[in-house]
């Protein structure tokens, strides 16, 4: 298991993949993506080649109701996959640089998803560390997924993989829940890179504060609460946008920062 020390994940030891958690089943998926994305946070992002690696830091995208989304104007050939079942693999191809991946959530016609930005390796590095630099030059193990065009290119996901179900079970690219949780607070802030014309104000980015494995980006901005136990319940707490944060689990301020915009 990891453990937090001065607010930094340290790593966690190599583990087979058969070792690394529960699946997460399509009902995880089956919810506001706004309490999707706050308990993604600590979860883990597993290839079948034994690549894992511990989500720091996601952003939450919710569909038609959202101007940051790419499903805002409806169901175009991009963003069909957004209004299918959830627990489906949304990827494009962003800035014509990297790709982007984003896990579908919410009752399927809904297009709501979170984008998963950042994650702490725990197995398979030098796997990742050739995907990413194909042997031309040395990484830190920090920068490894530290962004979602890394996090990508790390465990090898491209357009090719664009509908995967993560939920199946012989799917080569799953999400799990090995009970250690993110390693430390959860902070809500403003998403990266996104126009004024696209609600940046949101408060839909949630990161482990001062984790070292995350991306830099917006301070939150204000202090959140969420339940610290399974079954508590606190009242939401409104950022800049149509509706409330629905309550989930423990978060707080101050906070570190980002760049960039969704699927």
């Amino acid at each position: 298991m990891g453990e937090c020390l001065s607010g930094l994940l340290v790593p966690l030891a190599q583990q087979p993949v058969s070792e690394q958690g529960t699946r997460l089943r399509s009902e995880f998926f089956r919810r506001d993506a706004r309490e999707v994305a706050q308990e993604l946070v600590g979860k883990l992002l597993v290839r079948s080649d034994g690549r894992a690696a511990r989500l720091v830091e996601v952003e939450a995208y919710l569909g038609l109701d959202d101007p940051g989304s790419h499903a805002f104007r409806g169901p175009t050939p991009r963003a069909a996959i957004m209004f299918g079942p959830p627990g489906r693999l949304y990827v494009y191809f962003s800035y014509g640089m990297h790709w982007c991946a984003n896990v579908v959530c919410s009752p399927e016609g809904t297009a709501t998803a979170v984008l998963l930005r950042a994650a702490q390796p725990v197995n398979g590095v030098p796997a990742m560390e050739q995907a990413r630099s194909h042997g031309q030059r040395k990484l830190r193990e920090r920068d490894l997924c530290r962004g979602p065009g890394r996090l990508t290119e790390a465990f090898g996901i491209t357009g090719d993989l664009n509908g995967l179900d993560l939920t199946a079970k012989r799917s080569e690219l799953w999400l799990s829940d090995d009970g250690a949780g993110p390693g430390g607070l959860v902070e809500a802030t403003p998403r990266v890179g996104l126009s004024a014309s696209q609600a940046p104000d949101l408060s839909l980015r949630f990161v482990v504060q001062g984790s070292v494995w995350a991306s830099p980006g917006p301070r939150p901005v204000a202090p959140v609460r969420l339940p610290t136990a399974p079954g508590e319940v606190t009242g939401p707490t409104g950022g800049a946008g149509r509706t409330a944060r629905p309550p989930t689990r423990r978060v707080r301020a101050p906070g570190e920062g980002t760049r960039r915009r969704e699927g």
